[in-house]
């Protein structure tokens, strides 16, 4: 069993869609990014790569490589998983968390979860995010953008 850990944060701006676990979240502002700026799938995708040592998502999708601008990152987590499993390695459980003031998310989470667990093709049940608010703190807590983490376990697949 190994575990690997996950981080990413953007800033919000107008003309983006907000997009959180393939997801697009009814917003006036997205978050900027290269690609989608999908922190949630940036940080999950992290995550796995970290547990197989891998690298990072900037190691496999530089910003400065054209091929990955405003890409899908569910497309991204689609070639992580692929990473994963000829790694020889298999995911076992992701536990996440979303940190954003606004807008109000919690209702989009079980949705982020079904495409999670789609694309890595494992139970729905193995995915878990949650959601947290900065409570008016720091950038976060201002509106500027949001953040999230992820921990994931993996295990060597069975042969």
């Amino acid at each position: 069993m190994k575990v690997g850990f996950g981080y990413d944060s953007h800033r919000f701006a107008g003309d983006r869609k907000l997009l959180l676990g393939g997801v697009e979240v009814p917003y006036d502002r997205g978050l900027v990014g290269h690609s989608d700026a999908d922190v949630l799938i940036h940080a999950i995708a992290d995550a796995l790569l970290g547990a197989v040592g891998k690298g990072d998502i900037g190691c496999h999708f530089p910003d400065t490589d054209s091929t990955f601008k405003d890409i899908s990152g569910m497309k991204l987590l689609h070639t992580v998983s692929n990473i994963v499993i000829n790694s020889g390695y298999e995911t076992v459980h992701i536990d996440a968390t979303i940190v954003i003031e606004k807008p109000m998310i919690k209702d989009y989470v079980h949705r982020m979860s079904a495409n999670i667990s789609s694309v890595l093709s494992i139970d729905i049940g193995q995915v878990n995010i949650k959601v947290k608010s900065n409570e008016g703190m720091g950038w976060i807590g201002s509106g500027e953008g949001a953040a999230s983490c992820a921990v994931v376990t993996v295990k060597k697949k069975d042969i």
